[in-house]
């Protein structure tokens, strides 16, 4: 038997969610050269901890603030791993990741030291030094592909209703 062989679970699993909320948060962001999101979670992935998108201070214009092409980084806005462990904090050990790309070396930092254990992304960097680093740290790391395209069936949700009964007008209930 050809244990490299993985069978499609029933259900989407909550790694493959996860990682479609960070899609949807990267379309919140502005920035000019590449837009990502992030989300944290509990251990158990039960809770979602935090979310980010890169861009830029809370409440100010979510554009670039500095003049420049569109491949030129913007050094006034903050990367969307830095915003998911804003509101995630580093009390909680063990935490998840989910990225659209994979993290720079200074956001790296930042997910090893907030005590982030998994960290899977998407897409891979230009640098793959942020990866390295979560490595030699001891962090899970994955580029996560396995159910990209798995799960896109549109939801027909009247069939997972609970089966209702209709009254006619002027009919009793029994």
């Amino acid at each position: 038997m050809n244990s490299s062989i993985s069978l499609k679970p029933s259900r989407i699993p909550l790694q493959e969610v996860y990682m479609r909320l960070s899609e949807e948060l990267s379309r919140r962001s502005t920035c000019r050269r590449r837009n990502v999101g992030a989300v944290i979670t509990s251990a158990d992935l039960t809770q979602v901890l935090g979310v980010g998108y890169n861009g830029g201070a809370k409440g100010m214009d979510n554009t670039c603030l500095i003049p420049g092409e569109p491949g030129d980084p913007c050094l006034t806005c903050i990367h969307a791993e830095t915003n998911a462990i804003a509101k995630a904090g580093s009390a909680e050990f063990d935490k998840w990741a989910f990225v659209t790309c994979s993290p720079c070396i200074l956001c790296a930092t930042l997910l090893i030291n907030s005590n982030v254990a998994h960290v899977y992304y998407r897409e891979v960097y230009r640098d793959l030094a942020g990866v390295e680093l979560l490595q030699r740290a001891g962090l899970e790391v994955l580029e996560y592909k396995e159910f990209e395209n798995e799960f896109r069936d549109p939801i027909n949700l009247a069939s997972k209703a609970i089966p209702m009964f209709r009254m006619e007008v002027g009919e009793e209930a029994k």
